[in-house]
């Protein structure tokens, strides 16, 4: 009985959070959990940037749009749940400890999932992840009597859709084309569990934490293309110093900048709780991170391809940056200036996205990030004014 109660010692109730607590801050255990995700996105990253540059463009990508999946998802989970129910006890610690190093086998397994489709280690991953999840949920259930059908629905789900992967696993065989249907079954299953769990009671989330846990994922995305600016500086450091490098290295930062002041504008990110809106935000920022991190594979195309390292042409490598910076714009404009905005300030976002997606036929990279900038400056100086309180 003395070992017992010494180890439920730091074991606390798991009740709700209030959803309108003030000052609620990112703790320093979800900072930490945060800079685990920066290997696996770095991971991902890497794996599309060398399908890039040896040409593998289409499989390189659809790839890429799993293993990133993979990894927002299982970040997505916790962060959500965290906001409603986060208790900081020692069990609460100790499970996410487990659910950090399932995160770490998922990025283990990114170079085999680019390689050979193989999804084994990354699957093995999001058990390691979801059981310790199930086990947050129905510590949940246990003391949020309010919201007994939800959380019982969330650990279920999760479970259920676990077997699926599983499944999936051991049964992968055919094509590429057969493995990303798939797993595209698999990504819709996920995305189906909160929107019915939700539904039968929203969980206490706290608008303000959220949109600072969405803000700080948004910028360790950000450090990916910093982190191709910097290739193009240590090339310049170890003595091939050339104009085109030093040009790279200079619009990598401007374009990120810019990407960082559209995303932290003045304008709320949230309007309301409602639920359709809130999962609405909350899956669209998919898009705008899977493009963050594809902007510093972008850059680093570019880099190889001044180097001598790649054969790409100049506008598939200008492709390889115009497009993600066109699909961050456009997803910035789905979640938040769509329903935020009016009038011609509704319209500058998306004419931007069309007019960077199509710059790599006629224009060069100098301009690229001309049009970034002025898409934000328009848009903050239009907002200003038209903003709909």
């Amino acid at each position: 009985m003395g070992i017992r109660r010494f180890l439920l010692s730091g074991v606390l109730p798991m009740h709700p959070r209030d959803p309108e607590e003030p000052h609620r801050i990112a703790t320093p255990l979800e900072l930490l959990f945060d800079l685990v995700f920066v290997i696996a996105i770095a991971s991902a990253a890497a794996g599309l940037h060398h399908a890039l540059t040896a040409g593998h463009i289409t499989q390189g990508i659809a790839t890429f749009i799993a293993a990133f999946f993979a990894i927002w998802w299982g970040w997505m989970n916790f962060t959500w749940f965290a906001s409603a129910y986060d208790n900081d006890d020692a069990l609460y610690r100790a499970l996410t400890l487990i659910i950090m190093a399932g995160a770490l086998t998922v990025a283990a397994g990114v170079e085999r999932l680019f390689d050979s489709l193989d999804l084994d280690l990354i699957v093995v991953g999001f058990v390691i992840m979801r059981v310790p999840m199930a086990a947050l949920w129905l510590r949940a259930r246990r003391h949020d009597s309010a919201r007994k059908t939800t959380t019982q629905l969330y650990a279920t789900g999760l479970l259920l859709v676990q077997g699926y992967w599983l499944v999936f696993m051991l049964m992968q065989k055919g094509g590429a084309v057969l493995f990303f249907l798939g797993f595209a079954v698999g990504a819709l299953l996920e995305l189906c569990v909160p929107v019915i769990a939700e539904s039968r009671g929203e969980t206490p989330w706290n608008k303000n934490h959220i949109v600072e846990r969405y803000g700080l994922f948004n910028i360790i995305v950000m450090g990916e293309t910093i982190l191709a600016g910097s290739l193009a500086l240590s090339a310049v450091d170890s003595g091939h110093i050339s104009s085109p490098l030093l040009r790279i290295t200079l619009f990598s930062l401007l374009i990120i900048f810019a990407l960082w002041w559209l995303y932290f504008s003045k304008q709320e990110q949230i309007k309301d709780r409602a639920l359709p809106h809130a999962l609405y935000w909350g899956y669209g920022h998919a898009l705008i991170y899977m493009a963050g991190a594809a902007l510093g594979c972008g850059f680093a195309v570019l880099v190889d391809r001044e180097m001598g390292d790649s054969s790409i042409s100049s506008t598939l490598a200008l492709s390889a940056i115009c497009v993600p910076i066109s699909m961050y714009v456009l997803g910035i404009w789905l979640i938040r200036d769509l329903f935020l905005l009016r009038g011609i300030s509704r319209l500058i976002l998306p004419g931007f996205a069309l007019l960077i997606l199509l710059a790599p036929l006629f224009l060069s990279l100098e301009i690229v990030a001309v049009l970034t900038i002025l898409s934000v400056l328009l848009r903050n100086r239009y907002a200003s004014e038209a903003y709909c309180n």
